[in-house]
């Protein structure tokens, strides 16, 4: 992955640039703080496993990036978080203004980006004008629903009932899988592959990414902060309704309730009681609760690369497996 790390950042950083500079600067400030690249990674293995070269799928994996950026620096906005990454998050460093207009022009560049895929006539890059326009029409699908997944999160964290887990993974669906699911399809789509091929990778996307959330959220409960650069149950202090804490509340009784819902929702809770909490989280099963939950999914993403071969298979299975057993 460090590999296919190192030439997106090369691409990124020769799209993301322009006049006037700081607002490139405040765009790139993510970028440049390091990162997984893993919906790079995605449409790279899934062009390679369908016989495409991954080189040749550069222009659709720096636009996925550059989505991703663009929904990191708005929703930082949103949350008013001041880390990301081990960095001062963009707001935080040059301002909401800029940092607004620095999102919107991530947003604009992915899809100049991915539009490019029309000029050449032939060579890496090229693709048949009928599949980059399914390309671009699943590209603004998926920023669709990446919207109506974010609404979706604020109205759960904003309202009083606790969501029901179907709930939760409609939101997630929307929210976090639409661009791992974009990144597969865009990537078998690159290597100009069939139908059904790129039906199967775009599942595989999918589940991919709610068993990806399902796990980050396990972790944003009770994860190491010398790993996640937050403080032990960042997420329950901040009433976060993620599927970890909602099953949680849900089983918890008598000291165990109290000590939960002491700290959610509440930003003065202390360490001391937040480390009472994540205690008592940890006591009521929720770690295997969710592992089996996110393996729910990481099975159905299995079963979509049933039918193919060789090292891109390979690579993607590795990414499924680290995604669902990441430690906490």
């Amino acid at each position: 992955m460090a590999r296919n790390a190192g030439a997106v950042n090369r691409y990124l950083a020769s799209r993301i640039r322009g006049e006037p500079g700081i607002l490139y600067e405040a765009a790139s400030h993510l970028v440049r703080s390091g990162g997984k690249r893993l919906r790079p990674f995605l449409v790279s293995r899934c062009c390679q496993i369908l016989g495409g070269a991954p080189r040749g799928a550069m222009f659709a994996a720096g636009a996925v990036e550059m989505i991703h950026n663009f929904t990191l620096i708005h929703d930082d906005i949103m949350d008013n978080d001041e880390t990301r990454h081990g960095v001062q998050t963009t707001h935080r460093k040059y301002g909401e203004a800029l940092s607004i207009l620095a999102g919107d022009v991530l947003f604009s560049k992915a899809f100049q980006t991915a539009s490019s895929s029309l000029s050449p006539p032939s060579g890496p890059g090229a693709v048949p004008p009928r599949r980059a326009l399914e390309l671009l029409q699943r590209l603004s699908t998926a920023c669709v629903e990446v919207c109506e997944g974010q609404v979706m999160d604020i109205r759960m964290a904003g309202g009083r009932g606790i969501p029901t887990r179907a709930q939760y993974v409609r939101m997630v669906g929307k929210k976090t899988a639409a661009l791992f699911d974009v990144s597969c399809a865009a990537g078998a789509i690159c290597a100009n592959g069939r139908p059904r091929d790129v039906a199967s990778l775009s599942s595989f996307g999918r589940n991919l990414g709610i068993a990806f959330q399902i796990t980050d959220d396990l972790i944003g409960v009770m994860g190491d902060p010398g790993v996640t650069k937050k403080p032990v149950g960042n997420d329950l202090r901040e009433g976060k309704k993620s599927l970890p804490i909602v099953a949680a509340i849900g089983r918890a009784r008598g000291s165990d309730k109290r000590a939960i819902m002491g700290c959610f929702g509440n930003p003065k809770a202390g360490g001391g009681d937040l480390r009472k909490a994540v205690d008592a989280i940890r006591g009521l099963g929720i770690e295997e609760y969710a592992r089996g939950q996110a393996l729910r999914y990481a099975d159905r993403a299995a079963g979509s690369l049933s039918g193919y071969g060789g090292p891109a298979k390979d690579d993607l299975s590795s990414l499924l497996d680290f995604v669902v057993k990441r430690a906490v």
